[in-house]
């Protein structure tokens, strides 16, 4: 969308005429650390977001208000999903990324209204503005992370992305599972939301260490692309053009696929199924199986055999076995209870009880790692530059 190219991709020299030779260790303008910096901003945004929701009902007894706010967000970020690309190519990486990432304190500071007030308006309207927010943040995230990194690279940088990414769910998940530990009421204390609230800053500042792409460099001297960012006419017309590329078109299912799960597994299996301080707990291992999912598939895709067509077959073979086989445990589950025939809360401490159904939210964590980062390496694999990949 709008991309000018200087000469060929790899460059002896940088605009700012400093010479490049290859990789001297650490440098704030390589693709890792850029990759790595955008990893904490998502540890601390949307990973304290995913450790709040994962809780169930966002910490509440009653689910209503978070299902409400999460019918909101979802409708909003549906639209900005597609939007916010154009947006990120007119804007650039540092007003994107923190408009973004601010509206995720709104969203976690409407809950703490709602542990005095009971009024689930604030935390709907919270829910539909994170919905524009995070459409903006990930539209961002998505171009810096599968254009940054060199092409024979990008499953391994979308691990190391993933991995910090849910560490924030993990670190997230502890606040919980120790604020709450000896608490009785079954909805978590305002501690919970004031610490998910200061992470959630403390990522909106990160945004602005972000380095635009014309300002990254490889270790071979290459750029992602000499970038001038558009005008929001242009913008809207090349989305559109995205609506006839046969390939986008391709990649629709995947991510209808991508999110649709999460309320039911963390209102419906975390939150229906475990007591207040167990759901903490499941979260620390559910994020900590994305890790892992994240690390084994980024390995499979850039490491497994030496053709790149060859290693993505294998890497959507091992998600679809995984997926087909963990579902089917989780349809075995689902049919034991209902809404109506709730179950009796398991507790960590519980022992064999306890093993079977958080085994099972345990592969649904790993199985979503695997899901993403492929999607993610599949649309790395289309283009090279962040104003097309956003």
């Amino acid at each position: 969308m709008g991309i000018e190219r200087e000469g060929t991709e790899t460059q002896e020299k940088a605009n700012d005429g400093l010479e490049v030779v290859g990789d001297r260790g650490f440098r704030y303008n390589s693709p890792l650390v850029q990759v790595a910096l955008i990893g904490l901003v998502c540890f601390c945004c949307p990973g304290m977001f995913n450790a709040l929701s994962g809780m169930g009902g966002g910490g509440q007894v009653d689910h209503t208000a978070a299902n409400n706010a999460n019918t909101a967000l979802y409708t909003t970020f549906a639209v900005f999903g597609v939007l916010g690309g154009g947006i990120y190519n007119v804007l650039g990486p540092h007003l994107t990324l923190f408009a973004g990432c601010s509206t995720y304190v709104l969203y976690a500071g409407s809950f703490l209204y709602y542990n005095h007030h009971k009024d689930q308006t604030f935390a709907i309207v919270a829910g539909a503005i994170l919905g524009v927010g995070a459409g903006l943040l990930w539209a961002g995230q998505g171009a810096i992370m599968t254009s940054y990194p060199p092409y024979n690279r990008k499953g391994t940088y979308i691990s190391v992305f993933w991995s910090i990414f849910n560490l924030g769910g993990v670190i997230g998940g502890l606040i919980p599972f120790l604020l709450n530990y000896h608490r009785t009421a079954p909805s978590v204390n305002d501690g919970t939301y004031i610490g998910f609230m200061a992470f959630m800053s403390l990522g909106a500042l990160l945004t602005l260490t972000i380095l635009p792409p014309n300002k990254v460099i490889r270790d071979d001297g290459s750029r992602p692309a000499i970038v001038k960012y558009s005008n929001p006419s242009k913008e809207c017309i090349e989305i559109l053009k995205l609506f006839l590329n046969w390939k986008m078109l391709m990649i629709v299912p995947a991510a209808w696929a991508s999110n649709f799960f999460y309320s039911y597994q963390f209102n419906n299996v975390n939150g229906l199924l475990f007591t207040l301080r167990t759901r903490g707990l499941n979260n620390v291992f559910y994020w900590g199986a994305q890790m892992m999912g994240s690390i084994g598939i980024g390995h499979v895709l850039d490491f497994s055999f030496r053709n790149r067509r060859t290693r993505g077959f294998v890497g959507v073979g091992i998600v679809a076995t995984m997926g087909t086989a963990i579902w089917s445990g989780g349809l075995a589950k689902q049919l034991q209870y209902s809404l109506e025939d709730k179950p009796d809360l398991l507790d960590f401490k519980d022992g064999g009880r306890f093993a079977g159904p958080f085994v099972l939210y345990f592969c649904y964590g790993l199985l979503d790692a695997m899901f993403q980062s492929l999607c993610y390496w599949v649309i790395g694999a289309l283009a090279d530059d962040s104003q097309t990949l956003s």
